[in-house]
């Protein structure tokens, strides 16, 4: 089930096309990655999304009815320009904004002080915040982003500046708000945070869709019938043992191992690279190299994709 979708949308800005008819399907309580390199369109719909921008053409859906200017309610949005009020205090600008998003003022303090803790900032609660350094003032709005429970989360590079302990804070904050019924969307650069945490990717490159679905499915269709062998003991040269069609990508070596990792012709199968290594050394192991998302992404941008089946 679909908790949002963008049907063909279409934004103009003077003599640059921001988006080309694009649609993305984020399905109920999943997190999804809108990815793309710079300028490729994705702050702009998730503007058009939270309503901040009007679309030129095209159709927002929320829960399959059209979105509403009063659905921003549902919605938590953490952009990637940051902004806090530098003079006022740091809970002082917390309990602002979380009134501001329709909690009372007892609600407000509860769940600020206990999310606080968890970022390890109540320390700084009375402090203002032009004292807080940028990571610090990045947990405040991530944490008043998230204050009021939204139906669907939206953050625009959320671990930006952010050390490796702080990142993964906000990644199992991210997870947990999933586990309670969030739908989240996850525009970031990070590679390895769309393989941690997607489980549905759209890639935007010059105002398109250019690849999208689940990030499982993706994985499959870009492999390559490569695998990596794991072996010892060989009798006779390697060159003797690999056929001339399959390709060595990479090859390592300790004292009592050697891995070797090629890629087959579509035609073979892993037998096909097991059987000459099986009659002339001792196999440890055999696995499939399945593509990294960074991989993936810098194939889809600049060489293009193989066939997919975008979701429906």
């Amino acid at each position: 089930m679909e908790l949002f979708s963008a049907l063909e949308i279409t934004k103009n800005f003077a003599h640059h096309k921001a988006l080309d008819q694009v649609s993305i399907h984020v399905p109920e309580q999943s997190i999804f990655g809108l990815l793309g390199p710079n300028g490729a369109g994705k702050t702009t719909l998730i503007r058009i999304i939270n309503q901040i921008i009007a679309p030129d053409s095209g159709t927002l859906l929320l829960n399959g009815r059209q979105l509403k200017p009063e659905d921003t309610a549902s919605i938590g949005y953490l952009p990637e320009e940051r902004g806090l009020y530098k003079k006022m205090t740091v809970g002082e600008q917390a309990m602002y904004l979380a009134r501001l998003k329709g909690l009372s003022r007892q609600e407000a303090r509860k769940r600020l002080k206990s999310l606080f803790v968890k970022f390890e900032i109540i320390g700084w609660w009375n402090r203002k915040v032009e004292e807080l350094s940028k990571g610090m003032q990045q947990k405040v709005q991530f944490i008043v982003t998230i204050i009021h429970e939204p139906k669907l989360l939206i953050f625009d590079e959320p671990f930006s500046g952010f050390d490796p302990i702080n990142a993964n804070l906000l990644k199992e904050e991210i997870l947990a708000q999933q586990e309670k019924g969030a739908t989240i969307i996850l525009s970031t650069h990070n590679m390895a945070s769309v393989e941690e945490l997607c489980d549905h990717i759209a890639l935007i490159n010059h105002s398109k869709v250019i690849l999208d679905g689940p990030v499982r499915e993706i994985k499959r269709n870009y492999k390559n019938n490569t695998y990596t062998i794991g072996y010892h003991g060989l009798k006779v040269d390697i060159n003797t043992v690999i056929p001339p069609a399959f390709r060595i990508t990479d090859q390592s070596q300790d004292p009592d191992h050697h891995y070797l990792t090629v890629t087959l012709p579509k035609e073979s199968t892993p037998n096909d690279l097991l059987k000459p290594f099986m009659d002339n050394a001792t196999v440890d192991s055999l696995r499939e190299v399945i593509p990294a998302m960074n991989d993936i992404f810098i194939q889809a941008v600049t060489t293009g994709q193989p066939e997919y089946t975008p979701m429906n």
